[in-house]
């Protein structure tokens, strides 16, 4: 690792300016499929006046207010223009030449203003969502024109409140996230095992304290259903409620006392069904689940399609499941990745290795930002697109801790770019990949849109991620220790010595030798072997003496495993150690050390995004870093506990 001083840093922002004026602002994500920067820019705080017709848009005149308004720019209309030399602004509806293209828009800014053209409304406010992005904290916008649309016409995020309740303003917060980032389907899974959480007026007592084993008492009434929905409207964003049948259902049977699949629980179901129909006209989809269920009554899937179809509905169901028929879309959970081609008749929508509860926190980045959808680089008829989703199994203390554990946003925002991008690596990825040419990925250059976009919109919420792409590992082993995991050896005394020779080189403060799914998920280790011990190496530099916080973390706990908290004195229950100059770093005094998994028993203090980041003692200059990486046995201790061999170090800063 290079040592970059502030001179040397302040050079280079001076260069960068000088060379690329316009590229210092211009850092947009999802980035558009074609952008040409100008040199120059416009001023925008003498006002923007809006010109052309305007009827029929108001929610994207709502939109354009709320951005001017945030960035302090006065805002009028041609008939009441409030300053002479504000900037123009057109907005064109039924732009020729796009109107194949639903969610496409054209973006340009130039000496004579602002225009922004598109075929259909969600593309104009698409692209005043790139406009918003373009404003700089001194009111200008740089010179450019954009073309640009979506990849994948089907980009959904799933929010789980069936087992971990969340308030509505909440919701309402992911909802304003997604619509920033051009996500257009709300997935909302609100039938479980643990609650039903939408209110009945017909089976009131479904929703019932005494009826939910989890955030008892926790549901949505009906206005605030409709809230919800019109909420998603308004942003372009469809609504797709999902109500699980026959499996996920044991909240129906506690009421009902029957089994959804029996001949009376078809009927009860029918009755809610039929009541949520006409409560909330005009959904176009309704998720009917069908996974990890025993289907006992092979009439039931077809019999519930038919009917659901019979209310207006398309349906969706989860794949592998239970027999779905054809015209439903499949949404794959499952399995590694395989290509989705484009013939057949059935579709597809991808949400395999897209459940982020899985998911280190700095691994959510990095996997996400290769991700390839479907193992396709675009859309095609039998594939729509793709599904972010958020299952935490295990509950939560509050449901704030959902965006620690979980990473959402920091994963929504990669999954924006991709999914609206395209393209990607085929296979999955754990790990920081070698700059791609051929598609351009450069993990460091995304990165760095994040951290900026961290910055500028996300100050006052959770986004747990740091930078970590500067980060470079020698990793070195293995070393044979019979299934003892605390054996020590020689390197720990002499570990910088110049004559060890690294077997790896690697990149990131989220390093994954092998992953729990280690036949579709390639480790840095080309062939891991239990019973041996590994050791990763590098140095860290620093201006100046004393404290400083690290992120550190082994293992990844997944949110929907029942994983036993670390003993006592231990980082992991696999032994693994730190050492900064020479000194091993004593490891958190847990909260609920030893805890036996439990998903009932939330987590605390395990992971590393959500308790306070480890003090470290460095010196001024460069400081040496050890990482102790034993493993026994892949297996774990049973398969709830299953052993990621991993480690994460970075600074949090």
């Amino acid at each position: 690792m290079k040592k970059h001083g502030p001179i040397c840093f302040l050079f280079t922002l001076i260069l960068v300016g000088f060379l690329h004026p316009v590229r210092a602002q211009s850092d947009l994500l999802p980035m558009p499929q074609k952008v040409s920067w100008q040199n120059g820019i416009l001023d925008l705080r003498q006002g923007i006046t809006l010109e052309g017709d305007t009827s029929g848009i108001d929610r994207e005149l709502y939109l354009l207010s709320e951005v001017m308004k945030a960035n302090r720019i006065p805002f009028s209309y041609a008939k009441n223009r409030s300053a002479p030399r504000s900037t123009v602004l057109n907005l064109t509806l039924n732009a020729r030449n796009m109107r194949e293209k639903k969610e496409s828009y054209r973006l340009t800014i130039s000496t004579t203003g602002i225009t922004v053209a598109a075929s259909t409304k969600s593309g104009l406010y698409y692209g005043l969502q790139t406009l918003k992005q373009l404003i700089t904290a001194q009111g200008t916008v740089p010179f450019c024109s954009i073309e640009d649309e979506p990849a994948f016409p089907w980009r959904a995020f799933l929010v789980d409140v069936g087992r971990n309740y969340q308030p509505l303003e909440m919701l309402k917060e992911q909802i304003d996230i997604m619509a920033q980032y051009k996500l257009n389907v709300f997935h909302f899974h609100f039938t479980e095992d643990i609650a039903w959480r939408l209110s009945s007026k017909r089976y009131p007592g479904l929703t019932d304290s005494t009826n939910m084993t989890r955030w008892a008492g926790q549901s949505y009434t009906e206005q605030e259903f409709r809230e919800l929905i019109k909420y998603c409207s308004d942003r372009h964003i469809t609504f797709l409620p999902e109500i699980d049948m026959p499996g996920h259902s044991a909240a129906f049977h506690r009421f009902f006392g029957v089994d959804m699949q029996s001949d009376s629980g078809m009927v009860f179901l029918k009755e809610l069904l039929h009541e949520f129909a006409n409560t909330y006209p005009g959904l176009p989809y309704l998720h009917i689940g069908g996974d990890e269920v025993k289907i006992t009554n092979p009439n039931f899937m077809g019999e519930m399609t038919r009917y659901v179809e019979s209310l207006g509905f398309k349906t969706l169901g989860w794949d592998p499941g239970g027999n779905l028929m054809p015209q439903t879309i499949r949404q794959l959970w499952m399995g590694g990745p395989k290509a989705i081609e484009p013939d057949g008749a059935l579709i597809y929508i991808d949400s395999k290795h897209l459940y982020i509860n899985h998911m280190d926190p700095l691994e959510t980045v990095t996997t996400l930002f290769y991700r390839q959808i479907g193992e396709q680089k675009k859309a095609h008829k039998n594939l729509w697109g793709a599904t972010l989703c958020v299952w935490p199994d295990r509950a939560v203390s509050a449901p704030e801790d959902m965006f620690l554990q979980n990473a959402a946003y920091p994963a929504m925002l990669t999954f924006a770019e991709r999914i609206w991008q395209g393209g990607g690596l085929a296979g999955w990825k754990a790990n920081i990949q070698p700059v791609d040419q051929e598609e351009n990925l450069s993990f460091s250059s995304f990165e760095k849109r994040l951290l900026q976009h961290k910055e500028k919109f996300f100050k006052n919420l959770p986004f747990p991620y740091v930078k970590h792409s500067h980060i470079t590992w020698e990793l070195i082993g293995p070393f044979p220790n019979e299934g003892k995991l605390t054996q020590a050896f020689s390197i720990e005394k002499q570990a910088f010595d110049s004559t060890i020779v690294p077997t790896y080189h690697i990149t990131g403060g989220t390093v994954i030798l092998r992953h729990w799914w280690a036949d579709v998920i390639q480790g840095v280790l080309a062939q891991p072997q239990t019973n041996t011990t590994w050791y990763a190496r590098t140095k860290i530099w620093s201006d100046s003496i004393g404290y400083q916080p690290f992120w550190i973390g082994f293992g990844n706990l997944s949110r929907s495993y029942a994983s036993d908290s670390p003993t006592k004195d231990t980082w992991d229950n696999l032994h693994s150690a730190i050492q900064v100059n020479g000194k091993w770093i004593e490891p958190p005094i847990w909260r609920q050390p030893g805890l036996k998994g439990n998903l009932e028993k939330p987590l605390l203090d395990e992971g590393y995004t959500f308790r306070q980041p480890q003090q470290i003692y460095l010196n001024k200059g460069w400081n040496h870093v050890l990482i102790k990486l034993p493993m026994g046995s892949f297996a774990g201790r049973s398969w709830d506990n299953p052993n990621k061999w991993m480690f994460t170090f970075v600074p949090y800063r």
